[in-house]
């Protein structure tokens, strides 16, 4: 066969990361059993999976602990109780995002870069999602909008950097990105896309000859901002696919969120940044939870948070260390708390 046809027949074969996305675990009786849970020790919260229903692909799924409620992996997707507690220090727009949102799919909370909103879902619910609450009904352009937002891009040179948000804006299809991508390249001021996913984590058949050659033709120096925030969510497949993308040039970075009963220990700080860098990608934030509600469950103090990263700092070698971060509304960027 040769390369013309070979191509054509490629591009007519579903691509598998598309039939996992559209076979994921919706169901919290489908995920007990599963897992061999007893779902009477953790019942479901209802008004919660109403407001954000779960959402875990198979592959991540596989990654935990049989029988264990108390998995880290787990304990980030499952509907639990407590995200029935009001808590007032708590709220649904704990970010103020609804002041940065100019235009459809367009958010500016810093100079200099400008975050676009590519996809209102995501592959996979993390229950402590800032954004679990966001307006994404108001925020999916079609691209009559999306030239809305690319035009006030392009008037603005102070925009040097733009971030592919969401959701998660890998889980659209490459047409998609492509269009966006090739909008971007015309906008000569435009030096660097950011793209900022948890896909390649859960659902690591994301990383397809087809997107990769994709981000090594567009002239934009690609930053990958992956969202990790446990050892055991690096396995061999992503392990494989970030060898890959560092193979064609882009900067791999991890962003954390510091998550109760799931990563609040020194132990499993160290063991993450190890694991990040087997798979050639640097630690690079370790945020703060953000005051979302739903979220209390999740919360950990400023002070236990600074005591964490002093011990990390003494066990790990700087270039393995995250910033312990926190957003603040209208601050000019991240504060940086250690």
């Amino acid at each position: 066969m040769n390369d013309i046809a070979l191509r054509l027949v490629q591009s007519d074969m579903p691509e598998k990361w598309q039939q996992i996305l559209s076979d994921l675990i919706t169901e919290p009786k489908e995920l007990v059993e599963i897992l061999g849970l007893n779902p009477e020790e953790r019942p479901p919260e209802l008004a919660a999976l109403a407001q954000f229903p779960l959402k875990a692909p198979r592959p991540f799924v596989s990654r935990i602990e049989r029988g264990n409620w108390e998995d880290p992996l787990l304990r980030q997707i499952w509907p639990a109780g407590e995200e029935a507690v009001a808590d007032p220090a708590l709220n649904t727009d704990p970010l103020e995002e609804t002041r940065f949102n100019p235009a459809p799919g367009l958010l500016q909370k810093y100079r200099g870069r400008v975050l676009l909103s590519v996809a209102p879902h995501c592959a996979v619910h993390c229950r402590y999602c800032f954004r679990r609450h966001f307006d994404y009904a108001a925020n999916t352009p079609g691209r009559r909008q999306w030239r809305q937002a690319l035009t006030a891009i392009a008037e603005d040179a102070t925009i040097t950097e733009v971030i592919f948000s969401g959701g998660d804006p890998l889980a659209v299809p490459d047409r998609q990105l492509r269009w966006l991508l090739g909008e971007l390249d015309a906008i000569p001021q435009l030096t660097t896309l950011r793209i900022h996913s948890r896909l390649p984590i859960v659902i690591p058949q994301r990383i397809t000859p087809s997107l990769r050659a994709l981000l090594q033709g567009t002239r934009l120096q690609v930053v990958l901002v992956l969202h990790v925030n446990h050892a055991r969510e690096l396995d061999h497949a992503v392990a494989g696919a970030m060898s890959e993308l560092q193979a064609d040039g882009l900067t791999l970075l991890n962003q954390s969120v510091l998550l109760a009963g799931v990563n609040d220990s020194v132990t499993a700080l160290a063991e993450l940044s190890h694991a990040l860098f087997r798979c050639h990608v640097l630690p690079y934030y370790l945020h703060m939870p953000d005051p979302v509600a739903g979220t209390s469950h999740f919360q950990v103090s400023e002070a236990r948070a600074r005591r964490l990263m002093a011990s990390l700092r003494a066990r790990l070698p700087g270039y393995l260390v995250p910033r312990l971060v926190r957003e603040i509304p209208g601050r000019d960027a991240k504060t940086t708390l250690a």
